[in-house]
């Protein structure tokens, strides 16, 4: 996905966790973060309390979504993945993305990384790699601070 392209359907999940969304639950009033995330991934685990804060955080204004993006066969073992997220306290939606349906979507090939769309469903921001919450954040203040303007 390039800045500025429209956010995929939320299609093809195996499963959700926490909750379910449509690309069309996600328009209109708050901006989105898509956070892609695997169980095998260290970065992720290592990234994932901070993420947590940033998601709490941000709750009221901000819609937040993890996808599991499996990168070898035993991802792909739902009971251990229902487990690392009790352990990694992740309470938002989860997109189990066991066939990369929405990874290829996204066009996406890196945990941890983040997609960030207006209120509109338009990219705004995409960053992958661990220790880039702060980077996160002053993207996601912005479309904030230009959904103040606006009103």
């Amino acid at each position: 996905m390039k800045v500025h392209d429209q956010m995929p359907e939320l299609n093809g999940a195996t499963q959700w966790l926490n909750g379910e969304w449509t690309t069309a639950d996600l328009l209109g009033e708050k901006p989105s973060v898509i956070h892609f995330w695997s169980v095998s991934c260290h970065l992720c685990k290592k990234d994932m309390p901070e993420v947590n804060q940033f998601r709490d955080d941000y709750s009221n204004r901000l819609n937040m979504v993890a996808v599991h993006m499996p990168r070898y066969k035993a991802d792909l073992n739902i009971e251990v993945i229902k487990k690392a997220v009790e352990e990694q306290g992740i309470i938002q939606s989860i997109f189990i993305d066991s066939e990369h349906i929405l990874t290829q979507a996204f066009e996406n090939q890196y945990v941890p990384s983040y997609y960030v769309f207006d209120k509109d469903g338009v990219l705004r921001h995409f960053q992958a790699g661990s220790g880039k919450v702060e980077i996160l954040k002053k993207r996601v203040n912005h479309i904030l601070d230009e959904m103040v303007k606006v009103k």
